[in-house]
């Protein structure tokens, strides 16, 4: 199976946190087939906090979905993740935004991601990488997401990979 998978961070050594859950998920999860480069986005959701940095990656994995999300939830814990507030700081949050064209409605795993089309800090990663994929409910690649998605939160490259 196919995971692609959005990675985020706003404490800390942001690029270091990153680079850490890539290494962990590829010890506990699968190869890393894809890696976009690094943006930098003020925070969503809470303002007022030091701006996130995000990447998404896409992940060639055996495990079943909910495995993985137990492994990349336990992930994020290894590496200090505490959650307190909703959209909250952290040093790291790793999100599934696809699993091949799965379409999956379990109350703790939903896929494809429901906010995805919502967040440019998402769909601009993920369109490098990945912007032909068709989102399985709405029909659209992610390009076309990206274009008219109304978030207006800017993303600016941080780290070309």
């Amino acid at each position: 199976m196919n995971y692609v998978v959005l990675l985020g961070g706003n404490i800390g050594d942001r690029v270091e946190f990153l680079h850490k859950s890539k290494i962990e998920i590829a010890q506990r999860c699968g190869s890393l087939s894809k890696i976009s480069s690094i943006y930098q986005t003020k925070a969503w959701g809470v303002e007022d906090q030091q701006d996130f940095l995000n990447q998404v990656v896409i992940v060639s994995s055996t495990l079943m979905p909910n495995k993985f999300l137990a492994e990349v939830l336990q992930i994020e814990l290894d590496l200090g993740r505490v959650r307190y507030q909703k959209w909250g700081e952290r040093v790291i949050d790793i999100d599934i935004l696809f699993i091949d064209d799965l379409i999956i409605g379990e109350e703790h795993l939903k896929i494809p991601h429901p906010f995805l089309q919502n967040r440019r800090f998402t769909l601009v990663p993920l369109v490098e990488i990945d912007g032909a994929r068709l989102h399985p409910i709405i029909k659209k690649s992610n390009a076309q997401l990206l274009k008219e998605c109304s978030d207006q939160l800017e993303v600016n490259l941080f780290l070309k990979i």
